[in-house]
C-alpha cells in the first residue's frame, strides 16, 4: 500500500515536471515557429512581387526587369575580365560598378556589383601602382578618373593622390578639357579623333597629322560635357583638372536652345550634355533635381523620349530615362514605360544591348551600362544638388528661360 502511494507521487511529480518542461519549451518552439513562419511569409511576398506586372496591362513583369538587369551587369563584367578591355576602359568599367551599387534599388543588383567592382578596382591598382615619369594630361586624367573610382569603391591608395595632386598642375586647362573656360566658351574647333587611323590631332587642325585625310570637328556640346565630367571628376577627386566644375557649368546657358529635330550630331550631342549635367549635379543618380531648376533641359528630354525609342538608340535612351526619373518622372508616364518595354524587347541573347557586331567593347558595355540604368528604379537620397552652392546660379538662367517662353 506504501510502495502504491510512493509510485503513485513519483507518477504525478513527473507529470508536473513534464508540463512544466513543456511551458519551458513551448515560448522557444513558438519563436522558432514564428520565425519560420515570417520567411515563408516574406519568400511569397517577393515572389508575389516578382509575378506582378510592371503595370497594369504591361507585357512584362517585375522578375523579367530584374532578370534583364542582372544578365546585363553579368555581360559588362565578363568583358571587363578581359585584359585588353580592362586596360583601356578600366576607369569606366569602375564607375560602371560604382554607380550601379550606390543607387540602383535592388539589393542583389547592389551586392553584385559592388563585388565586381571591388575585385576590378583591386587589380586596377595593382596595374597602376606608380604614374609613368612621362604622364601627360591625358594620362593624368586617366589616374584621376580611375583613382576616384577605386575610391568610391573602398579601394584607396593616398600615395597616388599624393602623386596626382603635386604633378596635374603641369598642364594648363587646354590640355586637360580641349579649351580653356575660364575665358572662353566651347569651341568648334576641335577635331574628332581620326576616323581612318584614330590618331589624336590638336585643336584647330583640319587634316589628320597621320594620314592627312580630312578631320571631323567635335559640336560644341561634345566639347562641352567631356570637360563638363572631366571638371567634376577632378573636384570630386581633389585634383583639379584644367579648371574647377563651376567653371565649365557657367557656360550652359550658350547651349541653348537646343536642337529641335532628332536627328544631326548636334541632337545626339546634346542629349548626352543634358544627360551629364543631370549626372554631374545628382552625383550620378544619388539625389532627385527639381525641373524648375533646368526647365530647358527637362522639357526637351520630355519631348524627345519618345523620339529616343523610335531611333532604337540603345546607348542615348538610357541616359534621356534615368535623367527624366532624376526630375520624378515615375512610371506611370506612357512614354518612359515605352521605353522600358523597347528594352525588355531588345535585349541580345549574351545579356547586352545594342549591336552585336561592333568592333570597340565601349559600344557594347556602355550601352548595356544605360539599358540597365534605364530600367532601374533608384533609391534616391532625397532632394539636393552636388555642388549647393550652384543653386543661386541655376535659379537665375531658369529665370532667364521662363522670361523668354513668356515673350
Amino acid at each position: 500500500m506504501y510502495s502504491k502511494t510512493i509510485m503513485h507521487s513519483n507518477i504525478l511529480r513527473l507529470s508536473l515536471l513534464l508540463a512544466l518542461a513543456g511551458t519551458c519549451l513551448s515560448p522557444a518552439h513558438s519563436a522558432q515557429a514564428s520565425r519560420a513562419a515570417t520567411r515563408t511569409r516574406a519568400k511569397a511576398q517577393v515572389a508575389a512581387a516578382r509575378s506582378r506586372p510592371l503595370w497594369p496591362g504591361a507585357r512584362f513583369t517585375e522578375a523579367a526587369r530584374a532578370r534583364a538587369i542582372r544578365r546585363g551587369l553579368r555581360f559588362i563584367y565578363r568583358t571587363a575580365l578581359g585584359r585588353a578591355n580592362f586596360d583601356r576602359y578600366g576607369d569606366d568599367y569602375l564607375w560602371c560598378f560604382y554607380t550601379i551599387s550606390a543607387t540602383v534599388d535592388d539589393p542583389v543588383v547592389q551586392r553584385t556589383a559592388q563585388r565586381m567592382g571591388v575585385e576590378r578596382a583591386r587589380l586596377w591598382r595593382r596595374l597602376h601602382r606608380t604614374l609613368p615619369d612621362d604622364a601627360d594630361a591625358a594620362t593624368i586624367e586617366d589616374y584621376v578618373s580611375g583613382s576616384d573610382a577605386a575610391d568610391s569603391l573602398g579601394v584607396r591608395d593616398e600615395q597616388m593622390k599624393q602623386t596626382l595632386e603635386r604633378v596635374a598642375g603641369r598642364f594648363p586647362a587646354r590640355d586637360y578639357l580641349s579649351f580653356d573656360p575660364l575665358s572662353e566658351p566651347p569651341p568648334t574647333d576641335v577635331p574628332d579623333e581620326c576616323a581612318y587611323d584614330g590618331a589624336q590631332n590638336p585643336r584647330g587642325a583640319k587634316v589628320c597629322r597621320v594620314c592627312h585625310r580630312p578631320l571631323q570637328m567635335k559640336t560644341r556640346y561634345d566639347v562641352w560635357y567631356d570637360a563638363l565630367i572631366t571638371a567634376y571628376t577632378g573636384d570630386r577627386y581633389g585634383v583639379m583638372l584644367g579648371a574647377h566644375y563651376a567653371d565649365v557649368l557657367k557656360w550652359l546657358p550658350t547651349l541653348r536652345p537646343y536642337p529641335v529635330h532628332a536627328r544631326g550630331e548636334d541632337f545626339y550631342d546634346s542629349v548626352y550634355a543634358i544627360a551629364h549635367i543631370v549626372y554631374t549635379l545628382n552625383d550620378y543618380n544619388q539625389a532627385q533635381l527639381s525641373p524648375r531648376l533646368l526647365p530647358a533641359e527637362y522639357e526637351f528630354l520630355r519631348a524627345h523620349l519618345r523620339d529616343g525609342v523610335a531611333l532604337k538608340d540603345t546607348d542615348m535612351l538610357g541616359e534621356m530615362m534615368d535623367s527624366l526619373r532624376a526630375f520624378g518622372v515615375t512610371e506611370d508616364d506612357p512614354d518612359l514605360r515605352a521605353a522600358i518595354e523597347f528594352y525588355l524587347t531588345h535585349q541580345n541573347r549574351d545579356g547586352s544591348w545594342g549591336d552585336t557586331d561592333e568592333a570597340d567593347i565601349y559600344d557594347r558595355y556602355h550601352p548595356t551600362w544605360n539599358a540597365i540604368d534605364g530600367l532601374s528604379r533608384y533609391r534616391w537620397r532625397g532632394t539636393g544638388l552636388s555642388h549647393p552652392e550652384l543653386k543661386p546660379l541655376l535659379e537665375q538662367w531658369a529665370e532667364q528661360v521662363e522670361s523668354r517662353q513668356a515673350r
